[in-house]
Formats: C-alpha cells, structure tokens, sequence
C-alpha cells in the first residue's frame, strides 16, 4: 500500500474535457502521473464511482466550493479519481461542474488503484474492483498526507480536512 513520502505510481489516468461554446469536446486524453504531478502540488482524492450518492452529493462539491481556499493554500491542482471511463468522468464533471477547478480523471482499469493499493471490492454489488475513499496531499510527485476512510464512512477525505493539512 502506498505510505507518506511514497512516489505516486507510473501510471496513466484519462481525461475527458468539454469545450464550452463549440459543442465540441476534447479527448479521453491520457495523464501521465509522474508528469502531470511533476513540480506541483496537489490535492487528490478518489472514491467509488461517478454518479454515486456519497461522492455526488458531499464528496465532489466539497473541493469545488474549496478551490479557491486550496488555490490559496498553494494547492496547483485538485484532481477526482475514479474506477470509471473519462466519458463517464467528462459527464460527471459537467453534472458537478468541476470545469476550471477540479480535474476529473478516469483510472478506467483500475490500474492507478491496484498500485496504490487503495482498492475496494464491489464485486457483490456488481460494480467490480474499484477504489477506496481517500485524500492525499502530493508534492512534487510524492504523498505528502494520505486520508483513508473506512469502508462505507465519509469522515476524514473530505476537502475539509485536506485543505488543513494543505495549510499546515
């Protein structure tokens, strides 16, 4: 399992972005996540699954009402994982309107959750392998805090108690 002062692994994320006014829409695109982390620091958190009712009503909102708080708190990025596909994660973030404050990235197989080794199975619940509920703090491409929450709780990810440890 990936522990403070770990680097994040060498893995690829998607993205999936809408341009306003055209109509048009731009990728999936991959994220590498030593690159995109490189020289920056940000604040990332995962969950289950796009559309959910946890991560749609509490979880997601809480770093978009927050940005400006983690941009002053010298935060580069915020970016939301999940065990989804970047068409599903696109959609979501037009739902929750991320565009411009929190990065919605697709980690479609699982790949950036089985190296962390923060998943979660809901395999009984038809949804397959996904990933914990968590938050981290990441410098320059290492974890500087992790936020790991016990199955079925919403108590220590939240943009809240990130945002403190970004101010700290």
């Amino acid at each position: 399992m990936i522990n403070i002062g770990d680097k994040l692994p060498a893995t690829t994320l998607m993205e999936y972005s809408e341009v306003e006014g055209e109509g048009c829409s731009i990728g999936p695109n991959a994220v590498d996540v030593a690159q995109a982390s490189a020289g920056k620091t940000i604040a990332l958190f995962a969950l289950p699954g796009a559309f959910t009712p946890t991560c749609s009503a509490k979880h997601v909102p809480g770093y978009v009402e927050n940005f400006e708080a983690f941009k002053a708190a010298g935060v580069d990025e915020i970016w939301c994982l999940s065990v989804n596909d970047a068409f599903v994660m696109g959609a979501w973030a037009r739902d929750q309107k991320t565009e411009g404050k929190v990065r919605m990235l697709a980690d479609g197989s699982a790949d950036f959750a089985k190296a962390t080794g923060l998943t979660l199975d809901l395999t009984a619940r038809g949804m397959g392998l996904r990933s914990d509920r968590y938050s981290m703090l990441v410098k320059d491409g290492k974890v500087v805090s992790i936020n790991r929450e016990a199955p079925g709780k919403f108590e220590v990810s939240n943009a809240e108690t990130l945002l403190a440890q970004a101010k700290a």
